[in-house]
């Protein structure tokens, strides 16, 4: 049967929590290859567990004190007294972005820049928890707003063409940090939890847990966005190149003078989620959502941007996997349900249609409701989703209920 997306046609849940092996940059069947020297720290005899399941484990045995020694001794090297900003913090005022930067200034005396992509439709509370962020929390920050003419079309283009509506968001994320990094001459950045955390092969980025690599470019020529070659939107789509920079990595010009480090607090101090959303609701004015998120059951994760319900509704198209799924497996991993609990969750609201902001979302992108979900069947893999009485089924579940299972 037809797998898209190259994922694995056999569908493999983890044994710990509820994730499958349909998350992209998981690997296929959970089996971890990795060398002698990084066997015993990646714990690899827990064959069929995820990667975010194994990370967990490991944080077990981690030296907490230690760790933190490293993180004084890295802020030592960086720190500066003359009160030029030493660290960059990107974020939007989450969670997890205003407990980073407290921590970084009031604990351990950094003077960090909070450095601010904002969301491509903020929604009301995600917009006063960042105003909290800088005003309670007290932090200086720069917002950096793409053209909001060609933030929109090149969102419109990530879904028809990937079903991908955050893509644009991320690449600003992920990117930007980097190059303002180089134009203020700071040369260390702090995100939060490292990607390990939500199960990317923690093989592979063994040996960057600690320091994050980040992308540059050579060659332009070879950026796709939205799923299109750079040239070509340019060329076809009438975009500038001017319009389209700030989204791309750094260049290797930019870069190549600086000494920059990019590192993951998570890291060195233990993270966990929920306790980093009552550090942010003590000392940065943070609020939960009012209303409980569709498609799951919380109220605290990813509420910035009216495009985040969503785009994590895709993922449940495209990979079988919904925000619930998410949400419960990091609290199984972290003690705070079990896995019945989490199935339960799972069934009851994964998958759930986000129609609180789904009209606004579609005017705004100027997408007709009845295009969109055209669009979106045709990113549903065979291998995964199966037509039953004009109803789309799953084929496989966490809850061993799906049509094949």
């Amino acid at each position: 049967m037809k797998a898209k997306f190259n994922l694995p046609k056999k569908v493999i849940f983890c044994k710990m929590c509820l994730v499958s092996n349909q998350r992209p940059s998981s690997i296929p069947e959970f089996k971890h290859t990795v060398n002698r020297k990084n066997a015993k720290y990646l714990n690899i005899n827990k064959v069929g567990v995820c990667d975010a399941c194994l990370q967990n484990l490991n944080k077990k045995k981690i030296d907490w004190n230690k760790r933190e020694r490293e993180l004084r001794k890295l802020l030592n090297k960086h720190r500066k007294n003359n009160g030029e900003y030493d660290c960059i913090v990107p974020g939007s005022g989450g969670k997890d972005s205003a407990y980073q930067a407290h921590i970084l200034k009031y604990k351990y005396n950094m003077n960090p820049l909070v450095m601010t992509w904002p969301p491509i439709m903020y929604t009301d509370y995600g917009l006063e928890n960042y105003n909290n962020w800088i005003e309670k929390g007290g932090f200086d920050g720069i917002v950096i707003r793409p053209n909001g003419l060609v933030m929109k079309k090149l969102t419109k283009l990530c879904i028809t063409n990937l079903m991908h509506p955050f893509q644009t968001f991320i690449l600003g994320q992920k990117n930007l940090a980097p190059k303002i990094a180089a134009k203020f001459g700071i040369n260390l950045v702090f995100y939060g939890e490292n990607e390990a955390e939500y199960g990317n092969p923690i093989a592979e980025n063994y040996n960057s847990l600690r320091k994050k690599s980040y992308f540059t470019m050579r060659n332009s020529k070879d950026i796709y966005l939205a799923g299109i070659k750079l040239k070509d939107l340019i060329s076809k789509y009438k975009f500038n190149f001017s319009d389209l920079n700030i989204f791309l990595p750094a260049t290797l010009q930019e870069v190549k003078k600086t000494k920059l480090e990019i590192h993951y607090l998570g890291y060195y101090l233990k993270w966990i989620p929920q306790e980093a959303y009552y550090y942010a609701v003590k000392h940065c004015g943070f609020q939960p959502r009012p209303l409980r998120t569709q498609g799951t059951y919380s109220k605290y994760n990813s509420i910035d941007d009216k495009i985040d319900d969503l785009h994590y509704y895709t993922t449940f198209i495209k990979f079988g996997i919904g925000r619930a799924t998410y949400d419960a497996s990091q609290e199984i991993r972290n003690k705070h349900l079990t896995l019945e609990e989490g199935k339960r969750l799972v069934k009851k609201y994964d998958g759930e249609f986000p129609d609180r902001y789904f009209s606004e979302v579609m005017n705004y992108l100027e997408i007709k409701e009845n295009d969109f979900f055209k669009i979106l069947d045709k990113f549903r893999s065979p291998h995964l989703w199966k037509k039953i009485s004009n109803e789309w089924k799953l084929r496989h579940t966490a809850n061993y209920d799906g049509t094949d299972d």
